[in-house]
């Protein structure tokens, strides 16, 4: 750890991090080195060598072109507003629903957090403090924050994650003009992430204690009793190869930079120490992937970090580990005319089971991609994956082999590489993953392409998962909630026997015999598309009424739905409109629920869905569906 007051730490770090800026590290026994670089002199040479080799080296830049000058202002007034969450129950409250989290006891972060007196929220950069009292909700403290997203909330300490840019001229871009540079026609806006600890305690005037901002861009996080896990991902600030070659030590090593509203001193300084870098066994690119873990009670003023050199496009966590997926760079990735048999996706470890720090133990590697979170599952010393052979981007017609689907299982270790148990294939011939939920010893696995096969896979011995059960109905669930009582619903869409889909459709399955799933029901909403489909954290189930809560938005419906779950059947027990607005989070608290969009915070009861009380919000600079003109980069691929 690093602090105004201990030894500075000058050898430090590579691409884009973050991390703890104040006290010193506890002595600890030495882990694995797992292949750690010795010094920056070995790192530099490694990423210099492994740049050299490809000519097609890709940054995080982001190009902008206005009619006008740009301007940092330009940048950031321009992004489209972020999702909104549901909320964490405050400890013992049993009348607070919570995020929707995959994990029981792994809280992820959004733009929603309450308890039973109040709702914390993120609307247009502002941080809002919602009292929720009377019969309209009304806002009793507000906080700008720069550039901020979502946030997790413990106790009064709020953690909030943000993205900024640095707007900087370009004269790289083909036939730019330099009087155009001069003026700002042509910019390049390179991301930054900034956290801000911020004190709750007094509703009314919500306080900023620290930030920290760090170049690269936040991935995600996750909070585990009191410590915050931040994942921060970064690639070198050089476009070429030959950039690459010549370029110096600050090319690769990103700064810090924590301020304390407390003191209101500064401090900007590298992060990681060279010789805490690690790197897997087979190469997984350049960029490079850190994990900080902050201790909600003591916040910003103490970050304990660790990196891999490795690419971060999927994030998993359980509250012993937090796992890192990123596919393999294959240069067929990029093009639409092939596709390579052998695609694989690394997965990188990190032992989260203490408080306070996270330790990288090892990478491993699986057949195929990944979809999302759910596609990954630690139980009891055992990693699922679920993966598909073909890309989620290939083009119509690019397949040279019929695609499939696996369910494979590792070993995990208390350190070293993640071994491979057991696998079966085979899962969707011609299809692919459309959703995964892995409960205890079973997993579910949704395929599609003009059907919705629902797999039941066994993993009771995970040296041979086994499929045991498939059922197939036209459609898809895009995801898979439990229910308990051995009911699972699905959020997705219908379709025709030819795939063409028509409209969002939630169906609920009986999987009390794994070998034969049922459908028991279903309800579609032709023209609609619900945002549950492709963000979890959307969806609410609220077990105490057996109600679930889906937002839904065209085919003439806006707003969301609540449909009972009784006796093997879906019934609909209201709806809550919101006038060509999107629902984008719900939460109870107490005989209320409160549904979120963009522009309103809305009460209704419990019983009857009807609306009790509203309140307008600061509405957002970008509204949904008008374009932003800041387009992001392409994710980054590693370096063969």
């Amino acid at each position: 750890m690093i602090g105004p007051r201990g030894r500075r730490r000058t050898s430090a770090v590579v691409v884009g991090v973050v991390a703890g800026l104040l006290g010193a590290a506890p002595a600890q026994a030495a882990p694995p080195r797992l292949n750690a670089f010795p010094g920056c002199s070995a790192l530099f040479q490694y990423a210099k060598a492994k740049a050299s080799t490809y000519s097609g080296f890709i940054d995080r830049r982001v190009m902008i072109t206005p009619s006008g000058p740009a301007s940092t202002e330009d940048v950031t007034g321009t992004r489209a507003p972020a999702p909104m969450a549901t909320t964490a129950p405050a400890a013992g409250e049993e009348t607070v629903s919570g995020t929707n989290n995959q994990e029981q006891g792994v809280d992820e972060p959004d733009i929603v957090k309450a308890d039973a007196r109040r709702i914390v929220t993120i609307s247009d950069g502002k941080l809002l403090i919602i009292d929720i009292a009377g019969a309209d909700p009304r806002i009793v403290g507000t906080l700008e924050i720069d550039g901020a997203t979502e946030l997790l909330v413990s106790g009064d300490r709020a953690l909030v994650f943000g993205t900024v840019y640095d707007d900087v001229p370009d004269s790289s871009a083909p036939g730019v003009a330099p009087s155009d540079v001069a003026v700002g026609r042509y910019r390049h806006a390179i991301p930054k992430t900034v956290l801000t600890e911020v004190d709750l305690s007094d509703d009314a005037a919500p306080k900023v204690r620290r930030s920290m901002t760090l170049d690269g861009h936040y991935v995600t996080a996750r909070l585990v009793g009191h410590t915050a896990r931040v994942v921060i991902a970064s690639t070198p600030a050089i476009a070429t190869a030959a950039e690459a070659a010549s370029a110096g030590v600050r090319r690769f090593v990103p700064l810090t930079t924590i301020a304390s509203k407390l003191t209101g001193r500064q401090y900007r300084r590298s992060v990681v120490p060279c010789n805490q870098v690690r790197r897997p066994v087979t190469y997984a690119g350049l960029g490079l992937t850190s994990v900080l873990s902050v201790d909600m009670r003591d916040g910003l003023q103490n970050v304990d970090r660790d990196a891999v050199l490795a690419d971060a496009d999927t994030v998993y966590a359980s509250t012993t580990g937090l796992y890192i997926a990123s596919h393999r760079y294959l240069r067929a990735l990029s093009t639409v005319d092939q596709v390579p048999e052998d695609i694989r996706t690394e997965l990188h470890r990190f032992d989260t089971s203490k408080e306070g720090v996270a330790r990288y133990r090892g990478s491993g590697s699986v057949r195929g991609l990944v979809l999302n979170q759910f596609s990954l599952s630690d139980d009891a010393g055992v990693l699922r994956v679920a993966t598909t052979s073909e890309p989620t981007w290939l083009a119509s017609g690019a397949q040279q082999t019929e695609s499939e689907s696996f369910v494979t299982t590792f070993h995990v270790p208390e350190s070293g590489p993640l071994t491979q148990l057991g696998q079966v294939g085979g899962l969707g011939k011609g299809e692919r993953i459309y959703a995964v939920r892995f409960l205890g010893d079973v997993g579910y696995v949704v395929t599609f392409r003009q059907v919705d096969p629902l797999y039941t896979v066994d993993l009771s011995d995970p040296a041979a998962p086994k499929v045991v059960g498939e059922l197939k109905i036209p459609g898809y669930s895009s995801y898979l909630h439990p229910l308990g009582d051995n009911l699972l619903i699905g959020v997705g869409q219908s379709a025709n026997d030819q795939g063409r889909t028509s409209g969002t459709q939630v169906s609920l399955f009986d999987v009390s015999d794994p070998a034969a799933p049922k459908l028991r029901d279903k309800a579609v909403y032709p023209g609609a598309y619900s945002t549950a489909e492709s963000d979890h954290l959307a969806f609410l189930w609220w077990k105490p009424r057996n109600l679930a809560v889906v937002p839904i938005s065209g085919g003439g419906t806006f707003g969301a739905v609540g449909l009972t779950v009784a006796g093997g059947a879906l019934s609909e027990a209201g709806r809550i409109g919101a006038a060509n607005d999107s629902v984008l989070r719900s939460v109870v608290i107490g005989t209320r629920l409160y549904t979120l969009t963009y522009q309103q915070l809305t009460a209704s009861s419990l019983t009857t869905l009807k609306p009790l009380g509203s309140l307008d919000l600061p509405v957002p600079a970008a509204q949904p569906g008008v374009p932003v003109p800041v387009a992001t980069s392409p994710p980054p691929v590693a370096v063969p």
